[in-house]
């Protein structure tokens, strides 16, 4: 979520996060054994790379926006995934979608029109071409958060494309419902790249080539769309919140890159 927040509330909460490294560093050892690399902060704010930049410079930042232009060290932070979770009580509800071979549409994307790319990806393809399923905010209704899943359970890609910052809740959607994510977000550190080999189920597409999506996505041969979405289908597990974390989920996912990047410090 983006903050409209005054300038000075920015600095007062980058004050208060200084104030408090230094009371934990005052009362406690374990912080001042290693300067805080042995810490980490989890942080979805937009603003989280330049608010922790500097008070917790050595610890392990994991951070949704992990933008490496914005200061998102690699080797170091970690990449969150940007989840929304429709039902808390039941996080899977609506798991999943159809079968490759029974997805008509070539690719989707609904939204708000925040950021510079976004209005240019509407530019170029709202209402242009059947096979482009691209809209702005659905329109409000009891039914809109169900169309918008029935669209993503029935296209065989679905457009990530990056906002006022780099992620998208998009990203993971889109492998909840079995649907290829196609990346368009530079500077973008995908989450758990440290293990997961994104070209393996994902498409990137640089955010200069949206005027040539549709060229692009009708490029890849039939055998690689399959791939794909049967990669989809084999890391999908990893996307996944449970009530209670379960083996190889998304919170034991997020602790393991956790510890990969603090073993890779220790180790250089």
């Amino acid at each position: 979520m983006l903050c409209m927040c005054p300038i000075h509330i920015v600095i007062e909460i980058w004050r208060y996060l200084t104030n408090y490294v230094v009371t934990i560093a005052s009362k406690y050892p374990f912080w001042n054994r290693t300067g805080g690399a042995d810490h980490f902060l989890a942080a979805c704010h937009d603003w989280a790379p330049s608010e922790t930049r500097q008070a917790m410079k050595n610890s392990i930042r994991a951070l949704c926006n992990a933008d490496v232009s914005e200061g998102f060290q690699l080797g170091k932070d970690v990449s969150l995934p940007e989840i929304y979770i429709r039902s808390a009580r039941n996080p899977l509800r609506d798991l999943g979608g159809m079968p490759a071979n029974e997805r008509p549409t070539l690719a989707f994307f609904a939204g708000k029109i925040h950021g510079r790319l976004r209005p240019i990806l509407l530019k170029h393809w709202e209402g242009k071409d059947p096979d482009m399923k691209i809209f702005g905010p659905m329109l409000p209704g009891v039914d809109r958060k169900m169309i918008y899943i029935h669209h993503m359970k029935t296209s065989k890609y679905c457009i990530c494309p990056r906002g006022f910052e780099v992620n998208s809740p998009r990203v993971v959607e889109s492998m909840y419902y079995e649907c290829v994510p196609v990346i368009v977000s530079d500077n973008f550190v995908p989450p758990f790249f440290e293990v997961l080999n994104w070209e393996a189920f994902a498409v990137i597409v640089a955010e200069e080539d949206v005027p040539r999506l549709k060229e692009i996505l009708v490029s890849i041969p039939e055998e690689k769309y399959l791939s794909l979405q049967k990669g989809v289908r084999m890391v999908q597990q990893h996307f996944l919140w449970h009530s209670s974390p379960v083996k190889y989920d998304l919170f034991n996912m997020i602790l393991h890159s956790i510890w990969f990047n603090r073993l890779h410090q220790i180790g250089t």
